[in-house]
């Protein structure tokens, strides 16, 4: 392949309306892009750009690269038009396997041959989405967390049919592209970090179902428990230093024999409806009368402020 390199990218094609697509294609204006959005629908545009505005106010207060701006956008609702003449796809179509597998087809037929189609899908495999893609090779998953435009991780992995260029070509794209890529060793459900956070959400369930903790008991044991000591250093290296100088021998030498303790319940809870209107009920009492874009923008300013913090200490120990 002679995929067009990494740090020419200068135009960039997101698909999808929604809050991935609106989100992609923030943080790809915020990093001075060139980008041309392409919508299924053209009512769609309304909220796609109250997505960008929403998402541009945190933007500014990270700080923009140069040349940024929401100017730089164009809105199309024709996919040929879309992918002229682009350096890259960020394809976030809806989670719909049939769709996005003759989305794919169609790329392929427009697509020019230098260019590496990245998926945001959570929940399905490159090697599925690119069955009927004769421009398979060329195809990857670069999986954000949400919302794309502030969490920097995008987890990378190829299908099947996909190469090993266009995986690290989207490692380095990515990176350049001021995100934190992750490379996977292979395709697995749930990916990386979305695996881990099923299994926090996993217990929740569990302790909500058994009477052993509300919603907000579980919020509030992750927000000053865990959560801060994870903006700085993950959960292995945090168990690796609780143990001093020993570190994770230590850790694994004296409290590896109680991982065998029934702390946890592996298996999923049975998500009946009483269960389902208790965290319901628990969620809306956390959130009082707080409308949903009231927490979004708690959630943002919240996100920002755990951002710059990081950053700053990071440099001051480096």
């Amino acid at each position: 392949m002679n995929l067009i390199e990494p740090s020419k990218v200068s135009r960039i094609t997101s698909i999808g309306g929604g809050p991935i697509g609106g989100g992609w294609t923030a943080h790809f204006l915020a990093r001075g892009y060139d980008v041309i959005s392409y919508l299924h629908d053209e009512n769609e545009e309304d909220s796609f750009r109250d997505i960008i505005d929403t998402a541009w106010i945190s933007l500014e207060e990270l700080g923009l690269a140069d040349g940024a701006s929401r100017n730089r956008l164009t809105i199309t609702t024709d996919l040929a038009e879309a992918v002229k003449d682009t350096h890259f796809i960020q394809e976030s179509a809806p989670e719909i396997l049939e769709l996005k597998q003759a989305l794919y087809e169609q790329l392929a037929e427009l697509v020019p041959d230098n260019v590496v189609i990245s998926s945001s899908t959570s929940g399905l495999t490159m090697t599925e989405i690119q069955q009927r893609c004769s421009a398979s090779e060329r195809t990857v998953v670069g999986h954000p967390f949400n919302p794309p435009y502030l969490l920097p991780l995008v987890e990378i992995v190829g299908g099947k049919k996909s190469s090993p260029e266009a995986v690290q070509w989207a490692d380095a794209f990515y990176e350049i592209a001021g995100k934190a890529p992750l490379v996977m060793n292979k395709e697995i459900p749930g990916f990386v970090a979305t695996r881990l956070q099923e299994a926090l959400w996993r217990e929740a369930l569990h302790m909500v179902a058994n009477g052993e903790a509300t919603a907000e008991q579980i919020d509030t044991a992750l927000i000053n428990g865990p959560a801060p000591r994870m903006a700085m250093f993950g959960q292995c290296m945090a168990f690796h230093i609780a143990c001093g100088e020993g570190g994770m021998a230590t850790n694994l030498d004296q409290f590896g024999p109680a991982l065998k303790l029934p702390w946890t319940r592996l298996e999923a809870p049975e998500l009946t409806k009483e269960l389902r209107d208790r965290m319901v009920d628990g969620c809306n009492e956390i959130a009082g009368s707080r409308h949903f874009t009231d927490l979004a923008a708690e959630r943002d300013r919240g996100i920002v402020a755990v951002l710059k913090g990081t950053r700053a200490a990071r440099t001051t120990t480096a």
